[in-house]
């Protein structure tokens, strides 16, 4: 089980990084490059689907599935706290064990 399985785990049940990607038809590593890129855009101050997909290069109708798939915006934005690289989040935490600032 991946890190990203572990806190999708924790914004919504029964959804893992395979298990989306069978759902809405793409690979696990763009399911995985898709959430991460969701996590960035949800606090910003731009539509989330639209930042993902240009940052990704993946339909914007793609994107909209996956968040409606792991719970909406508001799961999003709890997926998107979780993932902080600025320490308080699960990056952030564990770049702090290899060196990483804090």
């Amino acid at each position: 089980m991946s890190i990203l399985d572990g806190i999708l785990g924790q914004v919504t049940q029964n959804v893992d990084v395979a298990n989306l990607a069978a759902k809405v038809g793409l690979s696990p590593e763009h399911v995985e490059q898709a959430v991460q890129a969701l996590a960035k855009f949800h606090p910003m101050d731009v539509d989330t689907a639209e930042g993902a997909a240009a940052s990704t290069g993946l339909p914007v109708d793609k994107l909209q599935e996956i968040i409606g798939h792991i719970g909406g915006e508001g799961s999003l934005g709890h997926f998107a706290n979780l993932l902080k690289g600025d320490g308080a989040g699960i990056l952030g935490q564990l770049g702090g064990l290899f060196g990483g600032k804090q």
